[in-house]
């Protein structure tokens, strides 16, 4: 097989087929050793956004190919890309697959603090 070769189109999955490769991928981020390495990866990145990018990214994008070629999608980042645009299509239209991509998305993206001082001040010191 030619390096050049452009990746395969993901097969248009149904809902159901949907829901059943985001339980795999949920599965798949609860087995021991990624649930280790993920832990890991939070340790490393110690709750500071740049670093989650760094150091968590790379390890839940990992997760989630390791399960998704499987199904036809590019073993990439391109490929959780188009996996994560084909659930979120889903998302308005059964709202079992929006819970369980809540549930996804939480277990790598810390949660979203509203910051106590106010808002407006963007966090810069007025000087």
């Amino acid at each position: 097989m030619a390096a050049s070769a452009p990746p395969p189109v993901p097969p248009a999955l149904s809902a159901e087929q949907a829901k059943a490769v985001l339980a795999e991928v949920i599965k798949a981020f609860g087995a021991p050793e990624n649930a280790q390495r993920m832990e890991e990866a939070r340790d490393n990145a110690c709750n500071d956004m740049g670093k989650m990018l760094q150091f968590l990214l790379p390890v839940a994008t990992q997760i989630q190919q390791d399960v998704i070629k499987a199904y036809g999608f590019s073993s990439d980042g391109e490929g959780v890309l188009k996996f994560a645009r084909l659930i979120k299509s889903y998302e308005s239209q059964d709202p079992e697959i929006a819970s369980m991509s809540g549930k996804l998305k939480a277990m790598f993206l810390p949660p979203m603090t509203v910051p106590p001082h106010g808002a407006g001040t963007g966090g810069v010191a007025a000087s």
